[in-house]
């Protein structure tokens, strides 16, 4: 056979003078990559590290510490949970079982109606550290559609993936079901246990073994309320113990940083159940603090040169058929209410009606750029299961904003807007942004292929002039323009999606707009969407989780609570909170009717940033005593004037709260 030569990823090559496998190839390498490797990538195709690899092809080897080789641990994990549940179980029907974000679940059906409990959580991990020990191979095997029917005959779930494989094989492809109208590839681990899958899987059993299983939930087979009640198993699978035991970490901090158990304790939110699901009030404390995040937005876009605009919260369906949300956003949409003159709809965007207004009169190139804002509450009907306290809400404000200008313009409008919202978005404390551009889905979008490569080169242009680095992320756009997502990190290292620049050659076609050129000829105008917040709702929620509570001072519902030692420093602590009162800022006074401890406790679970406490030599001096948020020494005999300059500095720089960088 003649020789094969194949690329790395570092522009060498390696030479063989027979066929080579790509764990052959990492063998080339290093041992200490032969031994990391689980599967490799070939020419962009994920494959077992047991599979031949063409002549000429370019090879990259996959380790455990990369983000695909936790992706692959995760998902051979998956198979191993559910051989073990088949062990227990005899007779148990498994259905899918794809990875997630940092883990896997799997789906079953057990026998006689049997029901999982969390302690059956350990008996699972149990045997799936059996198998591990057995070192038991993955072995790939391709059937034809007709062999995989008989291989699966008592699964019925794997069955009904391979006879729908036509119908569905969008949704098949994304559970990792490794099935196609002419070929079923399943992998074996032993004459126990064989599962559909597309793979790759790594080598053998031997190389998983640090996970963790979760909980027990329920789960309709195929996501349809009208099929069987399944039953869900939630792990995760890590590199490392110390990879996984930083993860489990993670969790419990998230956990304790819960926005709604936040809401709740901080007495900031409610959801009443005779509102309706998804649907929240916002209680004083949170309502001051929602007032300052909409003040501040305010504020910076009267100085940033937009023009505030305000939309009603209906409109007739033509509305929606125009803008083609119909068409493309009906099921998120809730129900139309028919009316004498007409069927109307709670708006889902406040873009169509942003192109009304800059349709009541003729425009002129002098007018744009054209920047409309609007805080402007949308309702969308998301399903019960999806809803997530603030996170994913029915009813939720939008700091919308939409951008009419000129192609010339575009480029430096886009320009503007990345930093507009990197510098807002560094106001309420994060600085770590993850840039994606999201491009053309090719089964939802409207217009012309020519008009969306303009636009996403336009969106590609601006993030690469602005020196950002940034990941694409193919056929994620909304159906009328490309986008650029902007993430951030928090304070436990997750990753939130906020803002989203999105350009748009459509909405303006779609209504007819124009404005008259220096050349007094009609020329279509060009749309840019931009929502900061995301919606006022989910950013305050991240805030809270970000900061676990406790605001900074500039943001805080209560910045200052006066407290007396006993009941005759009464009338100096009024005097104290006056006085801050009056310089603006927030303060509340707590009676001395209980100890002093048990009310310093109560301020601090609250998470006021300052606790001035007051005692005979304050009174005496015109001194405070200060326990600020954060710091475990207070502060005796500090003169007011001082501590209210310290306040209004801690305001106007807006101060971080402490740990948090």
């Amino acid at each position: 056979m003649a020789g094969v030569t194949v690329r790395l990823p570092d522009g060498s090559s390696r030479d063989f003078d027979h066929e080579v496998t790509a764990r052959e190839v990492a063998e080339s390498i290093g041992p200490r990559l032969a031994k990391a490797a689980l599967v490799a990538v070939v020419d962009g195709h994920e494959v077992d590290l047991s599979v031949p690899v063409p002549d000429g092809s370019e090879v990259a080897i996959v380790t455990p510490d990369s983000d695909l080789g936790r992706e692959v641990l995760r998902h051979s994990t998956a198979h191993v949970m559910a051989q073990a549940v088949a062990r227990l179980w005899p007779g148990a029907h498994y259905a899918i079982g794809p990875v997630i974000a940092d883990g896997f679940y799997y789906d079953f059906e057990l026998p006689d109606d049997a029901r999982f409990t969390d302690g059956d959580l350990d008996r699972i991990s149990a045997t799936m550290r059996e198998i591990i020990s057995e070192d038991q191979p993955f072995v790939r095997t391709e059937l034809s559609p007709e062999e995989g029917l008989a291989l699966f005959a008592d699964q019925p779930f794997k069955q009904e993936i391979i006879e729908t494989v036509g119908a569905r094989e969008e949704a098949i492809d994304l559970e990792s079901e490794g099935v196609s109208s002419s070929v079923v590839s399943a992998y074996r681990n032993t004459p126990e246990f064989t599962d559909l899958c597309r793979g790759p899987h790594v080598p053998s059993t031997s190389r998983l073994g640090h996970f963790a299983l979760q909980r027990v939930a329920g789960a309709y087979w195929r996501g349809d309320e009208k099929r069987q009640q399944l039953q869900r198993i939630y792990g995760t699978a890590w590199e490392s113990d110390k990879a996984l035991a930083d993860y489990l970490h993670r969790l419990e901090e998230a956990e304790k940083r819960d926005h709604r158990k936040l809401g709740v304790e901080l007495d900031l939110f409610s959801f009443p159940p005779q509102l309706g699901g998804g649907l929240a009030v916002w209680h004083p404390k949170g309502g001051v603090a929602r007032k300052l995040m909409e003040d501040y937005s305010r504020e910076r876009h009267a100085t940033g040169g937009y023009e505030f605009v305000s939309t009603p919260h209906l409109a007739n369906a033509n509305l929606f058929e125009t803008s083609g949300h119909l068409g493309f956003y009906q099921d998120g949409m809730y129900p139309p209410m028919e009316m004498d003159n007409g069927t109307y709809y709670p708006k889902p965007m406040n873009c169509p009606m942003h192109c009304l207004i800059y349709a009541s009169r003729q425009r002129s190139y002098r007018e744009l750029p054209l920047r409309l804002f609007e805080l402007g509450t949308v309702y969308r009907y998301e399903r019960a299961g999806t809803l997530h306290g603030m996170m994913r809400i029915r009813g939720f404000t939008q700091d919308d904003s939409h951008i009419f200008c000129t192609e010339e313009q575009l480029p430096g409008e886009i320009a503007s807007l990345l930093e507009f919202v990197m510098s807002v978005l560094t106001a309420f404390g994060f600085s770590d942004f993850t840039f994606n551009l999201s491009t053309k889905d090719p089964k939802k979008y409207v217009g012309s292929d020519e008009i969306w490569e303009k636009a996403t080169d336009a969106l590609r242009h601006a993030l690469e002039s602005g020196g950002l680095t940034y990941k694409v992320k193919e056929g994620d756009a909304a159906f009328y323009g490309p986008k650029i997502d902007i993430d951030v990190r928090d304070a436990i290292g997750r990753t939130w999606q906020l803002s989203t620049i999105q350009c748009d050659f459509n909405q303006p076609e779609r209504f007819d707009l124009e404005y008259v050129g220096a050349d007094n000829a009609r020329h279509r105008p060009i749309m840019l969407h931009r929502a900061l917040f995301g919606s006022v709702e989910r950013f305050f929620a991240i805030l809270l989780e970000h900061y676990a509570g406790a605001l900074p001072t500039w943001l805080a519902p209560e910045q200052v609570r006066v407290l007396g030692v006993r009941d005759d420093h009464q009338e100096y602590v009024d005097q104290v909170a006056a006085r801050l009162a009056g310089a603006g800022f927030r303060v509340e006074v707590e009676a001395a009717d209980e100890p002093l401890g048990a009310r310093i406790r109560r301020a601090k679970l609250a998470k006021i940033p300052y606790i001035l406490v007051v005692g005979d030599d304050d009174v005496a001096q015109g001194t405070v005593g200060v326990n600020q948020r954060g710091s475990d020494k207070p502060e005796r005999g500090v003169p007011v004037d001082g501590f209210m300059a310290r306040l209004a500095s801690d305001v106007a720089d807006r101060v971080l709260p402490a740990g948090v960088a």
